[in-house]
This record gives structure tokens, sequence and C-alpha cells, in this order.
């Protein structure tokens, strides 16, 4: 090969290559990671670790929160608020250390939640320049953009929030613009009184804070399942959101409808949806329940027709949302059993009960193996494989409720009171 065509053919490789390491090492910059999937890839994390080896390092947080961390670089940054619920936290953390690097706070006042939820539940997005995070006061929802040094840019009132189980929806970035669905109930609570204040998905431009559109929803119960973005061949994106009402399509852009799928319950009561949507093989998944034990999904097709594929009422989550690899469903649910499942069937591979766990954040899916922390204090390692293969139990010892973060060849686990940083770089 001449020498020009074999530099051309050399920087090709390495332009590819480096578009490759972008992909696979893309900022966790929302809940769950790009697009709210929950995968990772090319991290090298460990399986088995403690606090001898593993774990690069440990750093108390201040308040309390659910929020899970979200990671640019070498910024992290992640909701609490103070034990007496006085306060609302945003904190920046590097990533590297665990040292803070600032805090951030508005006033709030205590307000009931759920016992499992917190006042800090919102999961903050970030595009490396701004970070953009979902406060609740107890009373209002109040959206705030600063900068990655902690800088105000914008805030803005979204009105009241009711619900029996508190806040905790979570903003997503797409383009320009800053999206939240506040899906409130329709009563207030113990009544038939309806509330004041409408369930609304809203988008703001990032860099003004102006709104850009936003659609009336209708409300039933409260919900939390995060938006995600659906692209499909030939199409163009779609903004989907699921709540107790329905499933909607919105353009992203403008926010107008595109078509929405209506859930058929068969539980005495329509559902509360907690664990997000996502979609597979020409399929759309979604997952509904209540405290009382009522489970149900589907697995609608995402042609014309939006025909029911197949359900489960029985074995799949209400609050932790799934993972996909090839050709299976993994999850874990809140009873603490892990599954596998036939993406295109719903046939069961595998169901497994973990011993003496329940769960209420989500796992994440990390070179073939899924990490998920339970309300226990351990971390599960499983082979995501048809056949069952459970590779450690990993003991840290405080509750955890929220959904791991992952980049740069670390995991980050909020426990309690501890954010952990799992990971075989020292």
């Amino acid at each position: 090969m001449p020498r020009t065509m074999s530099s051309l053919a050399l920087g090709f490789a390495f332009f590819l290559g480096a578009l490759t390491a972008t992909a696979d090492e893309a900022p966790w910059a929302r809940f769950r990671g790009p697009n709210g999937d929950g995968v990772a890839k090319n991290q090298d994390l460990p399986v088995k670790f403690d606090e001898k080896s593993g774990i690069a390092w440990k750093v108390p947080i201040m308040g309390l929160g659910n929020s899970s961390p979200v990671v640019w670089n070498e910024n992290l940054f992640l909701q609490s608020a103070s034990d007496k619920g006085d306060q609302r936290f945003l904190l920046c953390l590097d990533s590297r250390t665990g040292k803070q690097n600032w805090s951030r706070s508005l006033p709030g006042k205590k307000s009931p939640t759920h016992f499992k939820n917190t006042l800090a539940s919102s999961t903050p997005a970030t595009d490396g320049e701004s970070v953009f995070v979902s406060f609740w006061d107890g009373k209002e929802i109040i959206l705030a953009a600063y900068s990655v040094k902690g800088e105000p840019i914008w805030h803005k009132n979204l009105g009241g929030f009711t619900s029996e189980h508190g806040a905790g929806a979570s903003p997503i970035l797409y383009k320009d613009l800053v999206i939240l669905c506040n899906d409130i109930d329709k009563f207030e609570k113990g009544t038939e009184i309806p509330v004041l204040f409408p369930s609304k998905v809203l988008a703001f431009g990032k860099k003004t804070g102006n709104l850009v559109w936003e659609v009336q929803r209708e409300s039933h119960r409260a919900c939390y399942s995060a938006p995600f973005i659906l692209d499909q061949p030939g199409q163009a994106p779609q903004l989907i959101i699921t709540s107790t009402t329905a499933v909607n399509s919105y353009n992203p852009d403008n926010g107008s409808e595109n078509w929405k799928w209506k859930w058929t319950f068969t539980a005495k009561s329509p559902l509360r949806t907690v664990c997000s949507s996502f979609a597979a093989d020409g399929l759309l998944f979604s997952f509904a329940g209540d405290g009382g034990g009522d489970r149900q999904m589907y697995a609608v097709s995402l042609d014309g027709d939006r025909k029911n594929v197949w359900q489960n009422k029985t074995d799949f989550p209400y609050v932790p949302c799934c993972l996909t690899s090839g050709q299976h469903i993994y999850f874990v649910n809140d009873r603490g059993f892990a599954g596998c499942f036939e993406i295109k069937t719903g046939k069961q591979v595998w169901l497994e009960r973990l011993p003496e766990a329940s769960f209420s954040g989500s796992p994440v899916l990390v070179d073939g193996k899924v990490y998920v922390g339970s309300e226990q204090g351990d971390v599960w390692v499983f082979a995501a494989e048809p056949t069952f293969k459970l590779l450690a139990r990993n003991t840290l010892g405080e509750t955890i409720r929220s959904t791991p973060a992952i980049a740069d060849g670390r995991m980050y686990m909020r426990g309690q009171h501890h954010l952990y940083c799992v990971s075989k770089k020292q």
C-alpha cells in the first residue's frame, strides 16, 4: 500500500477508534445515563469489592435524598435535602476524589412523602456546561439552571405539586431544550376536590429558561417514569412519556402529540407508573403498579396499530427500571427477584430470588454484568446471560434506594449517608 494510502487508512482507523471510544464513554448526564438506558461499556469495573479493595473512595453526603448522581468529566452532581427539611441542596463533587466543589441551596419545608421517598429524589441533568435540577420545596416545583461552577443562570417556578408520595420526576435534555414532565394527582389527598394545578410537560430553553412549549396532560395519579427519546429509522425523534392514563408520543421540538396508547388495567384501580418505559426490537415496554402489590406491564408494537404483543401481571418491577441485552430483558423487582425474559415473546428464561433483598433503585448493565444496590445495603452483581449466574454480593452496610452512575471506569453508588466510588483506579 502506498505510504499516503497507508497514512490515510491509519488516520481513518484512529478516527473510527476515537468515535467508538466516545460512544462507549458517553457522559452519564441524566437519570440512568445516555437516553435513560442504564448501559455502559468498556468500564472494567471490579465485580467484588469492599473498603479494602475496589472502593476508591467513600465520602459522607450532607442531608438525605434518593437523587442519583450524574457525571460529566470531573464534575459529579446530585441533590439532597437537609435533615430538618428546611433546605434543598444541589451538590457538585470532584468525580475523581469525592471532594465537594460547591453546594447551592433553596429554602423548603418538611412535607409528607412515602416512607421510601425523600424531599430530594429528582436526578439532575447536565450538558457539561450547565446543570439542570428540579427542586421540590414541599409545595411547588422549581426548575433551575446553574453553571458547572455553581453560578445561578435561571430559576422557574412551575407551580404546585400534589401527591401522597411526594415529588421525584427528573428533567432530560434534548437539543437546546430542558424537558420536565410534571404529572400530579387529580384530586387533593383523601378527597374528590380537583387539584388546582394541571399535569403538564414543559420545555424550556437551556440557556435562557424561556418557555418554548408546554402541553397539558390528563391527571390521575402522580407518576415518576422518566421520559426518553425514541429514534426509529425513517421517522422523526419522539418524546415518550408514560403515566397512569396513557403512553404519549410527542414531537420534542414543539410538543405536538403524535399518538397516544391507553392502558387497560385489570386491577381494582388505575395503577401508578414509576419504572421507566423503553423500546427494543420494535416493541414499547411500559410498567405500572401500586403499593398493594398489583403489577401490570405491556409490550406494545411500535408500528401503526400499536397492538398488545404480550403482557405480564406478576413478575416485572413497579419501581426499579429494566435493562435489555441481546434478545433479553433483565431486571430486579421490588420483592427481590432477578429475572431474564425474552423480548419478543415474554417467555421466562429464569427468575431467581436474591436472598434477603428488596429493591427501589434501578440496576445498570456494565460490560455484560448487572449491578444493583438493595435496600439492605448490598450491591448484587449477576451476569446478563440466559443462564443465571450470581457473581457477587458486596456489602456496603447502608440502605441504597438510588441508581448508580457509570463513567471513566468508575461506578458511583449513593447510599443513605455516603457516596461510594467503585473502581480499580485508586
